[in-house]
């Protein structure tokens, strides 16, 4: 089974609409400091109603509390303090890395996947295929591919043996 996951910043159905099941929504907002409760229990609700999983990025407690279907843990976040918190049986933890030492970092945090970046977009930590296919050699972790990946380069994705992405610009 192919996973998709699209990052949102606000509350929009109208691209959430065009999402089929096997498409996770990560809420992450992080442009403010305070997370708007309302908006992330009307995404939750909205999801809900489409059959779409729903998770909440840096707020493992709030996505705990309002029991949300995972958290994501992006890769400048190193706190282990989540560790002490009891999850349901279905939530699920995901984080992102770019480099070996954030691999470790978010074994050590227990995630389940690691969204590994940047494989496309040419930014700061931009590891392009081959970069991109040593890195997963390093971790049992299933990996995430993630930076740039658009409905042009998707069949790419090919070259790195990996089906499962996540993005902003492809689902838009």
């Amino acid at each position: 089974m192919n996973k998709k996951y699209y990052f949102i910043s606000k509350y929009e159905t109208k691209n959430i609409d065009k999402l089929d099941k096997q498409t996770i929504v990560i809420y992450r907002n992080y442009s403010s400091k305070v997370a708007n409760k309302e908006t992330i229990i009307k995404l939750k609700k909205y999801c809900k109603k489409k059959h779409i999983n729903f998770y909440l990025s840096n707020n493992i407690k709030l996505a705990i509390k309002l029991n949300l279907d995972g958290a994501y843990i992006p890769s400048f976040n190193k706190s282990k303090g989540h560790l002490a918190f009891s999850l349901k049986n279905k939530f699920n933890i995901i984080g992102s890395a770019h480099n070996i030492k954030e691999i470790r970092t978010k074994e050590k945090q227990g995630v389940s996947e690691i969204f590994l970046s940047s494989i496309f977009k040419k930014n700061k930590n931009y590891l392009g295929i081959y970069k991109f296919k040593l890195l997963k050699k390093l971790t049992i972790k299933r990996i995430v591919a993630l930076g740039g990946i658009s409905k042009n380069n998707l069949k790419k994705l090919d070259l790195i043996n990996n089906k499962d992405f996540a993005g902003i610009s492809y689902f838009e």
